[in-house]
């Protein structure tokens, strides 16, 4: 039987201390920030859960939630708020509330915000050791500063200074 984990207050919510099961709510958890890459809550303690990993990322209209990717693990997407683009396999399709997007592994993909202001998507994707990424060089992604401008395996060469991300207070709920 597994303990439940103790929250505990950080300067910018609550955390989970140790691995066991926990209830938080997106109101109160952990935030992040990055300027290019929007705003996510941070689930996780100071260890990353190691089987799945589970967030909320907020983004702004024309805003990447990453750099367009393939993951050799699955990964899936819904749309809690508002709407997003989705460019899967170089082409650019539209998402909104509640549209979920099955992410196999190896298809290459990346969300971006919609036009009209924030979204929400809730990001479920799969972990292990031996997880493998590629970043492909794409244009569509490039018109959304989501392309890598090499196309690499090395997550490091493909963000090279990716800028600060800091801790934020809940943005939720959204403000339109």
């Amino acid at each position: 039987m597994t303990d439940e984990a103790k929250l505990i207050a950080v300067d910018d919510g609550l955390k989970p201390e140790g691995d066991g099961w926990f209830i938080v709510n997106l109101r109160q958890t952990t935030w992040k920030e990055s300027e290019r890459f929007g705003r996510w809550a941070a689930f996780e303690g100071a260890e990353r859960f190691g089987d799945v990993g589970v967030n909320v990322h907020v983004l702004a209209p024309g805003q990447a939630a990453c750099l367009y990717h393939r993951e050799s693990l699955q990964e899936g997407f819904l749309v809690l708020h508002g709407e997003a683009r989705l460019i899967v396999n170089g082409e650019e399709r539209r998402l909104g509330q509640w549209d979920y997007f099955h992410c196999p592994p190896g298809t290459n993909h990346v969300l971006v915000g919609g036009d009209r202001g924030p979204c929400a998507v809730l990001m479920i994707g799969a972990r292990r050791p031996d997880q493998a990424y590629f970043y492909p060089v794409d244009p569509v992604a490039a018109r959304y500063g989501a392309s890598a401008e090499v196309g690499t395996s090395s997550p490091q060469q493909a963000y090279g200074e990716r800028g600060p991300v800091r801790s934020i207070p809940s943005p939720w709920p959204l403000n339109e």
